[in-house]
Protein backbone atom coordinates (compact mmCIF):
# COMPACT_ATOMS: atom_id res chain seq x y z
CA UNK A 1 0.00 0.00 0.00
CA UNK A 2 1.18 3.68 -0.80
CA UNK A 3 2.44 5.52 2.19
CA UNK A 4 0.44 8.41 2.60
CA UNK A 5 2.10 11.88 1.62
CA UNK A 6 1.35 15.18 3.65
CA UNK A 7 2.48 18.58 2.85
CA UNK A 8 3.35 20.59 5.98
CA UNK A 9 3.68 24.30 5.69
CA UNK A 10 5.51 26.55 8.05
CA UNK A 11 7.27 23.16 9.32
CA UNK A 12 10.72 24.48 10.53
CA UNK A 13 8.91 26.90 13.25
CA UNK A 14 7.99 25.76 17.00
CA UNK A 15 5.23 23.79 16.83
CA UNK A 16 6.37 22.64 13.43
CA UNK A 17 9.03 20.60 14.60
CA UNK A 18 6.77 18.61 17.22
CA UNK A 19 4.25 17.96 14.03
CA UNK A 20 7.19 16.86 11.58
CA UNK A 21 8.53 14.21 14.39
CA UNK A 22 4.35 13.45 15.41
CA UNK A 23 3.84 12.89 11.53
CA UNK A 24 6.95 11.00 11.10
CA UNK A 25 6.66 8.53 14.03
CA UNK A 26 2.81 7.73 12.32
CA UNK A 27 4.31 6.31 9.29
CA UNK A 28 3.25 10.11 6.99
CA UNK A 29 5.94 11.09 4.16
CA UNK A 30 6.40 14.81 4.76
CA UNK A 31 6.92 17.07 2.37
CA UNK A 32 7.97 20.50 4.17
CA UNK A 33 7.43 23.63 2.83
CA UNK A 34 9.38 26.76 4.00
CA UNK A 35 10.58 29.77 2.81
CA UNK A 36 14.08 29.16 3.88
CA UNK A 37 15.15 25.23 3.61
CA UNK A 38 18.87 25.62 4.37
CA UNK A 39 17.05 26.62 8.09
CA UNK A 40 14.54 23.58 8.09
CA UNK A 41 17.17 20.55 7.10
CA UNK A 42 17.55 19.88 11.29
CA UNK A 43 13.95 17.90 10.57
CA UNK A 44 15.21 15.62 8.66
CA UNK A 45 16.47 13.29 11.33
CA UNK A 46 13.23 13.01 12.59
CA UNK A 47 12.09 10.76 10.06
CA UNK A 48 13.60 8.01 8.36
CA UNK A 49 16.11 8.23 5.05
CA UNK A 50 14.02 9.64 2.46
CA UNK A 51 10.80 9.96 4.49
CA UNK A 52 11.31 14.17 5.01
CA UNK A 53 11.65 16.43 1.65
CA UNK A 54 12.29 19.86 2.31
CA UNK A 55 10.86 22.02 -0.37
CA UNK A 56 11.14 25.89 -0.81
CA UNK A 57 7.56 27.41 -1.12
CA UNK A 58 6.38 31.00 -0.06
CA UNK A 59 2.39 31.02 1.00
CA UNK A 60 2.11 34.31 -1.04
CA UNK A 61 3.02 32.59 -4.42
CA UNK A 62 0.06 30.49 -5.34
CA UNK A 63 2.27 29.03 -8.04
CA UNK A 64 4.55 27.58 -5.66
CA UNK A 65 1.85 26.33 -3.17
CA UNK A 66 -0.28 24.65 -5.47
CA UNK A 67 3.87 22.70 -6.37
CA UNK A 68 4.14 21.81 -3.03
CA UNK A 69 0.57 20.11 -2.55
CA UNK A 70 0.98 18.42 -6.00
CA UNK A 71 0.43 14.93 -5.26
CA UNK A 72 -0.70 14.98 -1.50
CA UNK A 73 -3.30 13.23 0.45
CA UNK A 74 -3.18 15.86 3.42
CA UNK A 75 -2.44 19.69 4.48
CA UNK A 76 -0.91 21.00 7.23
CA UNK A 77 -0.82 24.26 7.35
CA UNK A 78 0.92 25.69 10.47
CA UNK A 79 2.03 29.28 8.87
CA UNK A 80 1.74 32.27 10.82
CA UNK A 81 3.32 35.21 12.45
CA UNK A 82 3.37 37.27 15.80
CA UNK A 83 4.11 40.57 14.96
CA UNK A 84 4.86 42.22 11.18
CA UNK A 85 8.53 41.56 9.66
CA UNK A 86 8.53 41.60 6.55
CA UNK A 87 5.32 39.88 5.95
CA UNK A 88 2.41 41.23 7.19
CA UNK A 89 -0.27 39.48 9.05
CA UNK A 90 -2.67 39.72 5.85
CA UNK A 91 0.06 38.19 3.47
CA UNK A 92 0.16 35.23 5.81
CA UNK A 93 -2.94 34.64 8.31
CA UNK A 94 -5.43 35.86 5.31
CA UNK A 95 -3.71 35.35 1.51
CA UNK A 96 -1.64 32.95 2.31
CA UNK A 97 -4.37 30.68 3.94
CA UNK A 98 -6.65 30.93 1.24
CA UNK A 99 -3.83 29.98 -0.93
CA UNK A 100 -3.15 26.37 0.91
CA UNK A 101 -6.76 25.91 0.76
CA UNK A 102 -7.49 26.62 -2.63
CA UNK A 103 -4.81 24.62 -3.88
CA UNK A 104 -5.31 21.66 -1.55
CA UNK A 105 -9.11 21.64 -2.78
CA UNK A 106 -8.03 22.15 -6.65
CA UNK A 107 -5.19 19.08 -5.92
CA UNK A 108 -8.13 16.25 -4.25
CA UNK A 109 -6.20 16.44 -0.97
CA UNK A 110 -8.82 14.59 1.62
CA UNK A 111 -7.63 16.40 4.66
CA UNK A 112 -6.48 20.29 5.39
CA UNK A 113 -5.30 20.89 8.75
CA UNK A 114 -5.56 25.06 9.54
CA UNK A 115 -3.85 26.26 12.71
CA UNK A 116 -5.46 28.96 13.74
CA UNK A 117 -5.37 30.51 17.55
CA UNK A 118 -7.34 30.69 20.39
CA UNK A 119 -9.25 34.25 20.31
CA UNK A 120 -9.57 34.83 16.56
CA UNK A 121 -12.34 37.35 16.39
CA UNK A 122 -13.32 39.13 13.40
CA UNK A 123 -14.65 42.05 16.13
CA UNK A 124 -11.25 41.82 17.97
CA UNK A 125 -9.21 45.16 18.41
CA UNK A 126 -6.12 42.80 18.08
CA UNK A 127 -4.92 43.01 14.16
CA UNK A 128 -3.93 39.47 14.98
CA UNK A 129 -7.08 37.90 15.92
CA UNK A 130 -8.85 39.75 13.13
CA UNK A 131 -6.43 38.41 10.73
CA UNK A 132 -6.72 35.40 12.20
CA UNK A 133 -10.09 35.31 12.09
CA UNK A 134 -10.49 36.04 8.17
CA UNK A 135 -8.25 33.24 7.75
CA UNK A 136 -10.50 30.96 9.16
CA UNK A 137 -13.36 32.17 6.91
CA UNK A 138 -11.02 32.26 3.96
CA UNK A 139 -9.72 28.57 4.35
CA UNK A 140 -13.69 27.01 5.37
CA UNK A 141 -14.84 29.21 1.77
CA UNK A 142 -12.13 27.09 -0.35
CA UNK A 143 -12.29 24.16 1.98
CA UNK A 144 -15.48 23.51 3.82
CA UNK A 145 -14.35 19.81 4.92
CA UNK A 146 -10.91 21.50 7.07
CA UNK A 147 -10.15 21.03 10.20
CA UNK A 148 -9.28 24.15 12.33
CA UNK A 149 -7.51 24.20 15.36
CA UNK A 150 -7.52 27.08 17.65
CA UNK A 151 -4.59 26.43 20.27
CA UNK A 152 -4.17 28.73 23.47
CA UNK A 153 -0.79 29.72 24.32
CA UNK A 154 1.48 26.73 23.75
CA UNK A 155 4.31 26.02 26.42
CA UNK A 156 7.33 23.55 25.39
CA UNK A 157 11.33 23.23 25.20
CA UNK A 158 11.51 25.91 22.46
CA UNK A 159 8.59 28.45 23.43
CA UNK A 160 8.31 31.63 23.25
CA UNK A 161 6.66 32.81 26.57
CA UNK A 162 8.24 30.93 29.14
CA UNK A 163 11.67 30.95 27.93
CA UNK A 164 11.04 34.47 27.63
CA UNK A 165 10.13 35.60 30.52
CA UNK A 166 12.81 33.16 32.64
CA UNK A 167 15.38 34.84 30.24
CA UNK A 168 14.22 38.31 31.08
CA UNK A 169 14.15 37.04 34.90
CA UNK A 170 17.50 35.84 35.24
CA UNK A 171 18.83 39.67 34.42
CA UNK A 172 15.68 41.72 36.07
CA UNK A 173 14.83 42.32 39.31
CA UNK A 174 11.46 43.12 38.13
CA UNK A 175 8.65 41.56 35.86
CA UNK A 176 5.58 43.57 34.76
CA UNK A 177 2.29 42.03 35.40
CA UNK A 178 0.19 44.11 32.07
CA UNK A 179 -3.17 45.05 32.73
CA UNK A 180 -2.37 43.91 36.59
CA UNK A 181 -1.73 40.30 35.66
CA UNK A 182 -5.20 39.27 35.32
CA UNK A 183 -5.91 38.28 32.22
CA UNK A 184 -6.16 34.07 31.99
CA UNK A 185 -4.68 31.63 30.32
CA UNK A 186 -4.92 27.79 29.49
CA UNK A 187 -1.59 27.05 28.19
CA UNK A 188 -1.51 24.10 26.47
CA UNK A 189 1.55 21.53 25.47
CA UNK A 190 3.04 21.85 22.21
CA UNK A 191 3.26 18.10 22.39
CA UNK A 192 -0.63 17.96 22.80
CA UNK A 193 -1.00 19.82 19.72
CA UNK A 194 0.88 18.01 17.36
CA UNK A 195 -0.88 14.65 18.30
CA UNK A 196 -4.37 16.67 17.47
CA UNK A 197 -3.01 17.41 13.81
CA UNK A 198 -2.03 13.81 13.96
CA UNK A 199 -5.20 12.48 14.92
CA UNK A 200 -7.55 14.92 13.14
CA UNK A 201 -5.83 14.04 10.04
CA UNK A 202 -7.14 10.49 10.58
CA UNK A 203 -10.50 11.16 11.70
CA UNK A 204 -13.53 12.03 9.22
CA UNK A 205 -15.45 12.99 12.29
CA UNK A 206 -12.70 15.99 12.67
CA UNK A 207 -13.38 17.16 9.30
CA UNK A 208 -15.55 20.49 9.05
CA UNK A 209 -15.22 20.97 12.36
CA UNK A 210 -13.21 23.55 14.71
CA UNK A 211 -11.33 22.40 17.78
CA UNK A 212 -9.94 24.59 20.70
CA UNK A 213 -6.95 23.37 22.60
CA UNK A 214 -6.28 24.63 25.83
CA UNK A 215 -4.22 22.28 28.67
CA UNK A 216 -6.14 21.20 32.10
CA UNK A 217 -5.59 24.18 33.82
CA UNK A 218 -6.54 27.53 33.94
CA UNK A 219 -3.68 30.61 34.90
CA UNK A 220 -3.56 34.32 35.96
CA UNK A 221 -1.00 35.85 33.93
CA UNK A 222 0.55 37.07 37.29
CA UNK A 223 0.52 32.94 38.37
CA UNK A 224 2.26 32.15 35.18
CA UNK A 225 5.07 34.18 36.25
CA UNK A 226 4.79 33.11 40.00
CA UNK A 227 5.56 29.51 38.24
CA UNK A 228 8.68 30.73 36.53
CA UNK A 229 10.02 32.70 38.95
CA UNK A 230 9.72 29.26 41.42
CA UNK A 231 11.11 26.63 38.72
CA UNK A 232 13.95 29.39 38.08
CA UNK A 233 14.61 30.17 41.75
CA UNK A 234 14.38 33.72 41.34
CA UNK A 235 13.02 36.09 43.69
CA UNK A 236 11.72 38.67 41.45
CA UNK A 237 9.17 41.51 41.79
CA UNK A 238 5.63 41.41 40.09
CA UNK A 239 5.01 45.02 39.17
CA UNK A 240 1.49 45.75 37.60
CA UNK A 241 1.45 47.65 34.73
CA UNK A 242 -1.91 49.04 33.77
CA UNK A 243 -2.61 48.55 30.05
CA UNK A 244 -2.23 52.60 29.18
CA UNK A 245 1.25 52.88 30.65
CA UNK A 246 1.80 49.21 28.77
CA UNK A 247 0.68 50.63 25.23
CA UNK A 248 3.03 53.40 25.78
CA UNK A 249 5.91 51.33 25.91
CA UNK A 250 5.22 49.02 23.88
CA UNK A 251 5.21 52.10 20.72
CA UNK A 252 9.01 51.84 21.30
CA UNK A 253 9.60 48.26 22.24
CA UNK A 254 7.99 47.10 19.02
CA UNK A 255 10.73 48.90 17.06
CA UNK A 256 13.21 45.89 18.32
CA UNK A 257 14.58 43.53 16.06
CA UNK A 258 12.72 40.83 17.95
CA UNK A 259 9.95 42.74 19.90
CA UNK A 260 9.61 42.44 23.71
CA UNK A 261 5.82 43.86 22.95
CA UNK A 262 3.80 45.33 20.70
CA UNK A 263 1.35 47.42 20.64
CA UNK A 264 -1.01 44.75 19.20
CA UNK A 265 -0.02 42.18 21.75
CA UNK A 266 -1.18 44.83 24.55
CA UNK A 267 -4.81 44.53 22.74
CA UNK A 268 -4.62 41.40 23.16
CA UNK A 269 -4.12 41.03 26.75
CA UNK A 270 -6.88 42.69 27.41
CA UNK A 271 -9.02 39.62 26.82
CA UNK A 272 -8.82 36.11 28.32
CA UNK A 273 -7.21 33.17 26.51
CA UNK A 274 -9.23 30.47 27.23
CA UNK A 275 -11.05 27.77 25.97
CA UNK A 276 -14.80 28.21 25.76
CA UNK A 277 -17.22 25.86 27.64
CA UNK A 278 -19.39 24.72 24.62
CA UNK A 279 -16.16 24.57 22.32
CA UNK A 280 -14.50 20.65 21.25
CA UNK A 281 -11.36 20.01 23.01
CA UNK A 282 -8.07 18.01 22.80
CA UNK A 283 -10.53 15.08 24.92
CA UNK A 284 -12.74 14.77 21.49
CA UNK A 285 -9.84 13.91 19.93
CA UNK A 286 -8.97 11.69 22.55
CA UNK A 287 -6.27 13.30 23.47
CA UNK A 288 -5.13 13.61 27.87
CA UNK A 289 -3.52 17.38 28.02
CA UNK A 290 0.10 17.54 29.98
CA UNK A 291 0.07 20.43 32.48
CA UNK A 292 2.34 23.39 32.75
CA UNK A 293 3.71 21.72 36.08
CA UNK A 294 4.62 18.65 34.18
CA UNK A 295 6.20 19.68 31.57
CA UNK A 296 7.78 23.30 32.27
CA UNK A 297 10.48 22.40 35.01
CA UNK A 298 11.96 19.48 32.04
CA UNK A 299 13.54 22.91 30.08
CA UNK A 300 13.64 25.73 32.34
CA UNK A 301 16.24 24.30 34.97
CA UNK A 302 18.48 25.76 32.45
CA UNK A 303 17.74 29.24 33.71
CA UNK A 304 18.73 28.53 37.19
CA UNK A 305 21.65 30.29 38.68
CA UNK A 306 23.60 26.44 39.08
CA UNK A 307 21.25 24.71 36.09
CA UNK A 308 20.58 21.33 36.83
CA UNK A 309 22.25 21.01 39.81
CA UNK A 310 20.52 23.81 41.51
CA UNK A 311 18.35 23.27 45.02
CA UNK A 312 15.08 25.28 44.72
CA UNK A 313 13.18 23.37 47.41
CA UNK A 314 11.97 26.68 49.68
CA UNK A 315 14.30 28.84 47.74
CA UNK A 316 13.51 32.03 45.04
CA UNK A 317 9.51 33.12 43.90
CA UNK A 318 7.77 35.94 43.41
CA UNK A 319 7.11 38.92 45.56
CA UNK A 320 3.86 40.43 45.99
CA UNK A 321 4.31 44.24 46.07
CA UNK A 322 0.61 44.36 47.55
CA UNK A 323 1.26 42.12 50.16
CA UNK A 324 2.77 43.23 53.50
Amino acid sequence: MRTRLVTVFGGSGFLGRHTVRALAKAGWRIRVAVRHPNLAFFLKPAGSVGQIAILKCDVADPDQVAAAIAGADAVVNLTGILYPRGQSFEEVHCAGAENIAAAAARAGAMSLIHISAMGANAESQSHYAQTKADGEARVRAAFPAATILRPSIMFGPEDDFFNRFAGLARIFPILPLIGGGHTRFQPVFVGDVAAAIVAALSSEGARGKTYELGGPMTYSFRELLEIICRETGRKRLLLPLPFGLAMFKSFFLQLMPKPLLTPDQVRLLRNDNVVSPTALTLADLGITPNSVEAEVPNYLWRFRAKGEYADIAGGGGATNPAAG
